[in-house]
């Protein structure tokens, strides 16, 4: 047991951010703060590695839930049968040969700079998030709804987060190196969009413990778009979705677990630093202990997030023209994507822009299990193309893109047959073969990879896993795809699973 203060915590890894902030107080700051520059130099390329390792500077994850088809969006069918190809046609794009979905006219205009992969592929279509960004080998339903079991993996920034620091020799960063948007995951999917208290599996840290889980942003601003009735007997009341549309007004803010406790105060707070900078020096032996580091990690990277100004100032976007706001929408979705580009401007490493499910899962995120052609047309297709070419587009002109690796990924497809059912149209999960579009950092320009059958429904050539782009992400971050960590168990595990570096997705 370690008291402080009168308070008595366990060091393990079930307690929470604001549990270890509220009964530990706050850590020291360090003092040797890693300088970027000099964490970059020390993760050079070996000698031997291929020019891309190591080209991306920083990673931005972009994660539609719920999972977009690829006939409507980057691998449609013209000449399937109307059961297949459904209510939209397809149009050329910016890359010869390459045509895209009617509805996604922008992302014609950036089909050069990104790569599009027509051939992911995996066995398991479930909304296993931890899947498919981690190096988790096997998932379940049972799996998607244990986030904390010790069967999962660590997400892709918490292994990018804790190999940084541990080059760094232990100095917590002045930027956090692992940022999520726009909130805690799925803590939004609540019957009106106020939280829920089941879980997904996702972006956390795993058997790395919690201290590399990413540090989540909160929004604080008014929806302007009404999320559709599934169910009008029990939904009685109008729920705005942000995704949908968001007013100017909204701002982003620290989450919870880095808030100050209640009744304390910014002098407070110093002299508890003060205190524990004693007690820091007095227990170097106890830091070999996993917990403890964990421990530590959570105090002095909430004192840092505290007392400097870098990570406000990165989230607010009221700092931007009101045309660059504009120009990225004015969504939910597209004020992530730029606050994304802000925070990796001010030096984050990993940032993760969440299409999380707002309410009900089934009206506000790409869960197409009823009216899909609908929510396509007036709400998901809309929104999404409004943002994201303009996102890349922005990134490209910053000179961010080629030291910027971006990934636009989800869990999985859609059916290739269209389910007219009582609801509406319908297209289900399906991981047999799906799209997602890579970009930035050492991914090839105008390239398309891979190839499904006439159905969109099995890949005919060059499959990609979602390990494989683990693996690749890893290589072009400068992070040796085949490193292995130790689990609850002391066993090594790969940070990229089975996946390989795919030659075909880099440029």
């Amino acid at each position: 047991m370690l008291r402080i203060l009168g308070s008595e915590s366990k060091l393990c890894d079930g307690l929470s951010r604001r549990d270890l902030l509220q009964i530990g107080g706050l850590g020291t700051l360090g003092l040797n703060v890693a300088d970027w520059f000099g964490l970059r130099e020390a993760q050079a390329a070996p000698t031997g590695q291929p020019s891309s390792f190591g080209k991306a500077k920083a990673c931005i994850l972009v994660f539609l839930t719920g999972s977009p088809p690829q006939h409507e969006t980057f691998d449609p069918k013209p000449l399937a049968p109307v059961e297949i190809q459904g209510e939209m046609q397809a149009i050329s794009s910016s890359v010869p040969g390459l045509s895209l979905c009617e509805r996604i006219p922008q992302h014609s205009r950036i089909m050069d700079r990104v790569t599009v992969v027509r051939s992911m592929t995996h066995p398991f279509p479930l909304h296993g998030v931890g899947y498919v960004t981690s190096a988790m080998p096997v998932t379940s339903a049972e799996l998607n709804s244990l986030p904390r079991d010790t069967r999962q993996r660590p997400y892709i920034g918490s292994v990018v987060d804790y190999l940084d620091e541990q080059k760094s020799g232990n100095a917590i960063s002045r930027m956090p190196r692992n940022v999520g948007l726009p909130w805690l995951f799925g803590s939004r999917s609540g019957k009106y969009g106020t939280g829920s208290s089941k879980r997904l599996s996702g972006p956390y840290a795993s058997f790395l413990g919690p201290g590399y889980d990413p540090i989540w942003t909160d929004f604080d601003g008014k929806g302007t778009r009404v999320v559709p009735k599934l169910n009008a007997d029990t939904q009685t009341e109008k729920v705005y979705d942000p995704f949908g549309g968001v007013e100017p007004g909204g701002q982003f803010g620290l989450g919870d677990a880095c808030q100050l406790p209640e009744g304390m105060t910014r002098k407070r707070l110093d002299v508890r630093r003060s205190l524990l900078e004693q007690f820091d020096r007095a227990r170097t032996s106890l830091d070999a202990h996993q917990n403890v580091r964990v421990f530590n990690k959570h105090q002095r990277r909430a004192y840092s997030l505290l007392t400097t100004s870098e990570m406000r100032n990165a989230i607010d976007i009221q700092r931007e023209p009101a045309s660059v706001r504009a120009r990225y929408g004015m969504t939910l979705f597209g004020q992530s994507l730029l606050a994304a580009r802000r925070l990796v401007e001010a030096g984050s490493r990993f940032v993760s822009v969440y299409w999380d499910p707002f309410g009900l899962f089934g009206a506000s995120c790409w869960d197409t299990h009823s009216n899909h052609f609908p929510r396509l047309k007036d709400y998901l297709l809309p929104v999404y193309d409004e943002s994201f070419p303009n996102f890349i587009l922005d990134l490209d002109e910053r000179g961010l893109l080629d030291e910027t690796a971006v990934l636009c990924i989800s869990e999985h497809g859609r059916t290739p047959k269209i389910d007219s059912g009582p609801k509406g149209a319908a297209r289900h999960h399906w991981s047999r073969a799906y799209s997602a579009v890579y970009a930035g950092g050492g991914f090839a320009r105008g390239k398309v990879v891979g190839r499904t059958d006439s159905i969109a429904g099995d890949v005919e050539a060059t499959p990609v896993s979602p390990k494989d782009v683990l693996a690749t992400t890893f290589h072009l971050l400068g992070i040796d795809p085949h490193t292995t960590l130790p689990d609850h168990a002391g066993q090594p595990q790969p940070i990229a699973g089975d996946g390989q570096v795919r030659r075909e997705l880099i440029g």
